[in-house]
């Protein structure tokens, strides 16, 4: 990863914390190139990471081993056309973090045969605590897997899946995750107002305890509903807080919010990739 040359065909908090944990694994700013229409975002990226920037795409991708698109997904369509003649010429790894955007869309807006790895990132990586899942197509090599998972891996968690059709429910679970833990937290803080609490004692439980668990279950070889009933002693004040969310369907309602997400995924590749 060191010696190899990359591109971001945008600049935004992605972008930045990708080329912020390129940074610190050890990648020189020389070997990294920027592009975006946004003179500020250049410029501050330039001016934290002494990495090359550029307004043109071309100039940008032109060298590069590996060209990283992340623009938003509506966008993706005309800068991949765009890009299509500079990456014929050089034929690097694609990556892209664009949510939705199947492969066979970006190989036919690339002009074909290129060699392509989708990533579903989340916005955790922006604090190099992600979870990224990656699909590589048929085109990419043993040593530009290795290469996209090392990129990856300054962010987070990486993880590979050999099925396109499975990013839809990563999307769902991981890539919209966040949210969902922010409302579950959003919900303690305000419960917690209500029996009393000010609300900055409220807000600093919530984080702690939520980080906190997460801690506990990453660092434990165990299951996490063997974690939830460590915590749970008969009779006491956690079982009868279960008890309530049980019935209140909690479990149900998760089943159908990851299913509506991943329903529209799926909606929005086709409607993304129609052209």
């Amino acid at each position: 990863m060191k010696d190899s040359t990359i591109a971001f065909i945008g600049g935004g908090n992605m972008a930045r914390s990708l080329v912020g944990g390129l940074i610190a694994g050890g990648c020189q700013g020389t070997r990294i190139h920027v592009s975006d229409h946004d003179e500020a975002k250049l410029q501050a990226l330039q001016a934290s990471f002494g990495v090359n920037v550029h307004r043109d795409n071309h100039q940008a991708a032109g060298p590069a081993d590996v060209v990283v698109l992340a623009v938003k997904p509506q966008a993706l369509h005309e800068v991949s056309a765009e890009l299509a003649a500079t990456l014929r010429e050089r034929r690097p790894l694609v990556m892209s973090i664009a949510a939705g955007i199947r492969e066979a869309a970006l190989q036919r807006w690339l002009g074909g045969d290129r060699a392509i790895v989708r990533v579903m990132p989340n916005t955790p990586a922006l604090v190099q605590s992600g979870a990224s899942v990656l699909y590589a197509n048929s085109l990419v090599t043993d040593d530009q897997r290795d290469l996209a998972e090392s990129i990856m891996r300054t962010v987070g968690l990486t993880l590979w899946v050999d099925d396109e059709d499975l990013m839809d429910p990563v999307t769902a679970l991981s890539g919209s995750g966040p949210a969902y833990i922010f409302l579950i937290m959003e919900a303690l803080e305000q419960a917690g107002e209500k029996l009393g609490l000010s609300r900055e004692m409220a807000r600093l439980l919530t984080l702690q305890t939520t980080f906190g668990a997460a801690k506990m279950a990453l660092e434990s070889s165990e299951d996490v509903a063997l974690l939830r009933q460590r915590v749970t002693s008969p009779g006491g004040t956690t079982e009868q807080a279960l008890k309530v969310l049980e019935q209140g369907g909690l479990r149900r309602l998760m089943d159908d919010a990851l299913a509506a997400a991943c329903r529209r995924s799926r909606e929005l590749a086709e409607l993304l990739g129609k052209n």
